[in-house]
């Protein structure tokens, strides 16, 4: 058998594990026929691995603007120049990418070689090649904002600990089915709801805290928790046909359970969203919310306001509490030890 699709959108993860989904995308191999499905594979993982490893980790953004993997040419010149000495990224980008330039043309200038038959030997070399280049592939995670932050952080050894009692106590009493866990950082407190068997997504805007949670998530063998990127502020939207054809954030919601853990002082300080709008955009998505709210005077916090104006006079635990009391019911509160730090656990108004 052979693929005739390698799109990336075939893979979904299935307790923690990548699972090729698309059954209809297997047919039966024909001696001497290349395989078509090269130049989507090559878009879809080869081209946004390397530009991610050689490049700039941020590209993976690209491919929310190309819904059909990254193009070859603009994956060619966005790599550096070193890369046109590696024999992988010379063979499957540079190389592929200008015959694609070259075979593109439709005016019938250019002649089109004739078929050219692949031996079975010839495919598969192909295809050990595309593996060796995407296994050769090491991202070191560092130098980002926030890898470090349960290493620098204002919470006391015991603070953390109670922190830690109180979201696993929550948890307990909501017995979720699904949680979402935003901010997650390196999967600290998704680990309590993962450890408890409830699959939970772990998204970080960090994209080296999502690799450093993967990694210790493969390690340990964790299945029960995915660690996504995810910019709260520029959330995932609905691409591809009408929009419809790749679901939304939202439109993937609402989850059961929420965890928003030293998250809201950056959407309200650091991005200026208001508090009513913060409670708004949770109550879509998610059912219940397991909260914490850091008050000004937090060394967290403090860093937020040391480099600019502080107009925030909105921003008070008092005011956390009414604008989320519009959306949800407070059930529970919790202090954390030796902070100012207060964890919630609500529930949606319906």
């Amino acid at each position: 058998m052979t693929l005739k699709d390698a799109s990336a959108y075939n893979i979904q993860f299935l307790d923690g594990t990548p699972v090729f989904i698309d059954t209809l995308s297997f047919e039966r191999y024909i001696e001497g026929e290349p395989w078509v499905a090269y130049r989507q594979f090559c878009q879809h993982f080869l081209a946004p691995l390397l530009l991610m490893q050689q490049t700039d980790i941020r590209l993976n953004q690209l491919l929310r603007v190309y819904i059909d993997g990254v193009p070859l040419d603009l994956a060619s010149a966005l790599l550096p120049k070193r890369s046109w000495l590696k024999k992988q990224s010379l063979l499957h980008i540079h190389l592929h990418a200008r015959s694609q330039k070259k075979y593109a043309d439709t005016s019938g200038s250019v002649k089109r070689p004739a078929h050219t038959n692949v031996s079975r030997i010839g495919h598969l070399g192909l295809l050990d090649s595309l593996m060796n280049a995407v296994r050769d592939l090491k991202w070191l995670p560092e130098n980002t904002e926030w890898r470090d932050y349960y290493a620098d952080n204002s919470y006391s050894d015991e603070g953390f600990a109670d922190k830690k009692e109180l979201v696993g106590k929550y948890l307990d009493i909501l017995k979720p089915s699904y949680v979402w866990d935003f901010g997650a950082n390196t999967g600290e407190f998704s680990r309590l709801a993962g450890t408890r068997g409830i699959p939970t997504i772990s998204f970080d805007i960090d994209p080296a805290c999502v690799e450093l949670n993967y990694q210790e998530l493969r390690r340990n063998e964790e299945p029960n928790i995915i660690p996504l990127l995810l910019d709260l502020t520029n959330p995932s939207p609905g691409i591809g046909w009408e929009n419809r054809e790749r679901d939304s954030l939202a439109d993937r919601g609402p989850v059961d359970t929420i965890l928003a853990l030293a998250l809201v002082h950056h959407l309200a300080i650091s991005n200026n969203v208001p508090l009513d709008m913060i409670a708004r955009f949770f109550s879509g998505l998610g059912r219940s919310l397991i909260i914490e709210f850091i008050p000004k005077d937090d060394v967290q916090v403090q860093r937020l306001l040391s480099g600019r104006k502080d107009i925030f006079d909105n921003y008070s635990q008092e005011e956390f509490e009414q604008a989320f009391s519009r959306y949800f019911t407070i059930e529970q509160t919790g202090a954390i030890r030796d902070s100012g730090r207060i964890m919630y656990l609500m529930r949606r108004k319906e």
